[in-house]
């Protein structure tokens, strides 16, 4: 008689890799849903290489798009390099920086970095690798065919000029679809800022207004008679006027400038470009731009110095009349001391200021033949200066006269007189003042 085994109960005897059914004489062996095979032999798990399969594909896409994004991105780069005369300025004693060495400084170009903004796009703080601070001068992306024309303009004018009062252009990118400037950065910001924040004390003291007055017009006439071409400027104004840590100004922004060749004296231009209020008026009229064009905003600067009025805005005597109406009327009234945003501190100082003032009006004149040039502005307020710190250094020595056993010389070198024993008595008491609070 014939008798049946479970086939499915001796598994090591009848293997079965899925599920196993017995039958009569003999057993089925199926492979698990999702796996294919003969059971008995081995499954196969048919869904999961699939799918193995297919993440596989989709990451080989995936690399491949990025190495084909890399590629032309190169290639854009490098077309970006060669269209922005990379070939020809990387011969240059220029620095050429990469758009990610500049893109990390910045953090991206994040908005707490922005420093200054114009028509042109912004200005970012940055940091390199090496902890040197620039400021990087980015377009806004505009037309592409002008920001390149304005671009190799500025360049073409900064690579002319190397003075202590003009802010030094460090480097350049010409990765991007617009290059980048990369120039020095200036820690103090701007005249304007100084002008107008009240807060600011540099310019309460006229010894400081005339020394950055001296040093601006001294970039200013080194760029019209020094410079190899002369340039105008074309944009002179209080915010391109930056001061460093120690306060010195240095001219900035050449965005609007032009070279001159030997002999010319005036720029014919298509379009007129600066910023109204320190406009030239007869560069208004008749388009015709000059190096005295230039004094003329030199004149505005003189003059916002002075009275720490914007020449955009209406004068505060309550007229409807502009700042440089305003300052005009109070010379020919004498009635300079009513307008001053300063005090002066005798009378010395105050025939320095009229010095300044008339200097300023003079530079105001309709009529630009009849200003003078900024050599004899700059040789003016060299004078001034000298005079200044002259009467300064008198001033403090006949001072010095009454301090008893102390020669005027070592309080002119910063040297502190000795103290008396009283004097040393009252530092001791406030020391343990100020420690005990």
């Amino acid at each position: 008689m014939f008798t049946d085994i479970d086939e499915c109960k001796d598994p090591e005897k009848y293997p079965c890799h899925g599920k196993c059914r017995n039958t009569i004489g003999d057993y089925e062996c199926k492979c698990s849903p999702g796996m294919r095979g003969d059971g008995k032999s081995g499954c196969q798990g048919f869904a999961i290489n699939t799918i193995i399969a297919v993440i596989g594909a989709i990451v080989s896409l995936v690399i491949i798009c990025l190495l084909l994004y890399i590629i032309f991105r190169k290639k854009r780069k490098d077309k970006n390099f060669r269209e922005n005369g990379g070939t020809v300025l990387k011969h240059q004693r220029v620095r050429i920086f990469s758009e990610s060495e500049l893109t990390k400084a910045t953090s991206n170009y994040d908005d707490d970095k922005k420093i200054g903004e114009g028509g042109f796009g912004s200005v970012y703080k940055g940091v390199l690798a090496d902890g040197t601070v620039v400021a990087v001068k980015k377009s806004k992306g505009v037309d592409k065919s002008q920001m390149n024309e304005d671009f190799q303009h500025e360049i073409c004018v900064v690579s002319q000029v190397n003075h202590k009062n003009v802010v030094k252009l460090l480097g350049l990118c010409l990765e991007t679809k617009v290059p980048l400037l990369v120039y020095e950065f200036i820690s103090n910001g701007t005249l304007f800022k100084h002008i107008h924040d009240k807060r600011s004390r540099i310019l309460a003291s006229w010894s400081n207004l005339l020394r950055i007055a001296s040093e601006a017009a001294l970039a200013l006439d080194y760029l019209h008679s020094l410079a190899d071409p002369p340039v105008i400027h074309g944009d002179v104004k209080s915010v391109n006027i930056l001061l460093d840590d120690n306060y010195t100004a240095k001219v900035a922004d050449f965005g609007a400038s032009v070279l001159i060749s030997p002999g010319q004296t005036n720029i014919l231009v298509s379009k007129i470009q600066g910023t109204f209020g320190y406009l030239d008026p007869e560069y208004l009229l008749t388009g015709n731009l000059t190096e005295k064009s230039d004094v003329y905003s030199f004149g505005v600067v003189l003059v916002e110095l002075l009275t720490g009025e914007n020449p955009n805005s209406n004068a505060k005597s309550g007229k409807k009349r502009s700042v440089i109406q305003y300052f005009n009327s109070a010379l020919e009234n004498n009635d300079l001391p009513g307008i001053l945003g300063f005090q002066a501190a005798d009378g010395a100082e105050m025939d320095e200021i009229e010095a300044v003032a008339e200097l300023a009006r003079r530079c105001l004149n309709s009529i630009g033949v009849n200003r003078p040039s900024m050599k004899e502005v700059s040789e003016e307020l060299a004078k001034l200066k000298a005079l200044n710190q002259k009467s300064w250094a008198q001033k403090n020595s006949d001072e010095t006269e009454h301090l008893p056993g102390e020669s005027s010389q070592s309080f002119l070198n910063n040297e502190s007189p000795p103290m008396s024993k009283s004097q040393t008595v009252i530092s001791i008491d406030i020391e343990k003042y100020t420690d005990s609070s």
